[in-house]
């Protein structure tokens, strides 16, 4: 099992401590605040709802959390160790100077600055190149980009294991290659923060109006295609070549204040204060932050069924995923074909619950669906088999339902092959959290010509698989609950 050290246990740390305990990591945390493991503990309470959810395979085994009362406790033996201290460069550097005495020579020192330059971290430190800038965006757990920044004193091999231990995390490691202060996004950020300021003083507009700017417009692109991107698009067939053609004069209009920014007063900052608190003061930070993981889960799930942008990145973390459990291959790989065969493993996503706070029924139905699919799959239907002309019909299909779930929560599904010959594919579909039966699912299927859209025999391969199956499954009860139907009243 890695170990993961988390110096520093505010919400980017907590954050961080998340990222690695639901990827499988075992995390030590060093933090001298006496409310740190009560702030964790509620990071982790939202990260364990939203996060798996955004994966369609099982993520692995929990690791284990403790805290420390030294860094030295912390470090010893880890693997990677984040320092997510305060914005204060004295303060990083007696931390790294801390780190650095008790930890492995091979550790990765990651720091989660928003502002400083990696050069100015290395500065006095035992091992320069051991520290390297990882900048995380809140919340960590679920928004993929982490800014590596790095300098001449990081080596290759470094560099190489750090965006290897980031992507294992489902993360996207954006390296940057030239350090400045605040790196990438934070100067786009802190661009249109001043901006806000100055809308806000000059009473041109309410924090309420500039969120509503953001969110309805063009916080919606930026999300899915980032910004040159969505400028080429504006610029129509003619692309980003009539765009600054036609827009260009405008960066001499005066449209920003940029460097120009207002005084911190004390009538500016309860201005701001006041209409935030307007705002947004009906929620507490915790609601805010479950609105708010709701709402990433939901967009990110959206851009995953595109395979675009973020849905890229958690798209390829489930193909990783994927390979390290039995939900992927052929009937070889599967073990033991003498019982139910796991067919699906994942979390229930935030999306998938209803009003009544568990998970909707047609959801249910989505994951037999998906089942069903895994179990083609084994058997030979996969997509190249498919391309070539043959497939399977779901022609009947019984739900029961009979206890509820909830967003997080752990399911899997394990099949039972009641007949498997011919045209004709029967299954029986068993939905669990933990040993607690949740669910079960019947389908009835046929093989299809695709070109004739009728039943037919499926290959030699298929029959073959199937055999199998039904011969190792040939000793198994009939299953509870087959062959029913919703009763007739009276």
């Amino acid at each position: 099992m890695r170990t993961a050290a988390i110096i520093g246990g505010g919400v980017i740390g907590g954050g961080w401590a998340a990222r690695f305990l639901l990827n499988g990591w075992d995390v030590r945390v060093f933090d001298p605040d006496p409310e740190a493991e009560r702030k964790i503990g509620e990071v982790l309470d939202n990260a364990r709802r939203s996060l798996p959810g955004l994966s369609d395979a099982p993520l692995p085994a929990e690791g284990q959390l403790s805290f420390h009362a030294q860094i030295a406790e912390a470090v010893a033996g880890a693997a990677w160790i984040q320092e997510s201290v305060p914005e204060r460069l004295e303060l990083k550097h007696k931390v790294f100077a801390g780190v650095q005495a008790a930890c492995d020579p091979d550790a990765i020192i990651g720091s989660s600055t928003s502002g400083f330059k990696p050069s100015e971290l290395q500065q006095g430190a035992l091992w320069p190149g051991q520290i390297v800038v990882t900048h995380p965006f809140n919340p960590v757990y679920l928004l993929p980009l982490i800014e590596v920044v790095t300098t001449a004193a990081n080596d290759v091999d470094m560099i190489g294991r750090a965006t290897d231990v980031l992507t294992g995390l489902g993360l996207f490691p954006l390296h940057v290659k030239k350090e400045i202060d605040a790196h990438i996004a934070d100067r786009f950020l802190e661009a249109v923060w001043r901006e806000a300021l100055w809308l806000v003083k000059d009473g041109i507009a309410t924090t309420a109006e500039i969120d509503e700017a953001i969110r309805m417009g063009f916080g919606i692109r930026w999300a899915q295609m980032g910004l040159f991107e969505t400028y080429r698009v504006a610029g129509g067939e003619a692309g980003m070549k009539h765009f600054m053609a036609q827009f260009g004069p405008a960066l001499k209009w005066p449209w920003t204040r940029l460097m120009d920014v207002p005084e911190f007063t004390d009538d500016l900052v309860d201005l701001i204060s006041g209409q935030s608190d307007a705002q947004s003061g009906a929620y507490s930070i915790r609601e805010l932050e479950r609105i708010r993981d709701n709402n990433l889960v939901a967009m990110m799930r959206a851009l995953k069924g595109q395979d675009w942008g973020a849905g890229a990145v958690l798209n390829q973390q489930d193909a990783r995923l994927r390979e390290s459990t039995a939900l992927s291959g052929g009937v070889d790989q599967v073990g033991d074909l003498s019982q139910p065969i796991l067919t699906l493993s994942r979390a229930v996503p935030l999306d998938w619950t209803d009003y009544n706070g568990h998970m909707n029924e047609a959801r249910y139905l989505e994951a037999f669906a998906a089942s069903s699919d895994r179990f083609m799959e084994m058997i030979g239907c996969d997509a190249a088999y498919i391309a070539s002309g043959g497939s399977y019909f779901t022609a009947e299909t019984h739900i029961r339902h009979l206890a509820e779930v909830h967003a997080g929560a752990r399911i899997e599904v394990r099949t039972q092959m009641l007949v498997g010959e011919g045209k004709k594919l029967h299954l029986f579909h068993s939905m669990y959290e933990g040993e607690r039966l949740l669910a079960t699912g019947e389908s009835f299927l046929l093989h299809v010509d695709l070109k004739s859209r009728r039943p037919c025999a499926p290959s030699a391969e298929i029959e073959a698989a199937m055999q199998r199956i039904r011969l190792a499954q040939a000793g198994l009860p009939y299953p509870d609950g087959a062959g029913q139907a919703i009763r007739r009243p009276g």
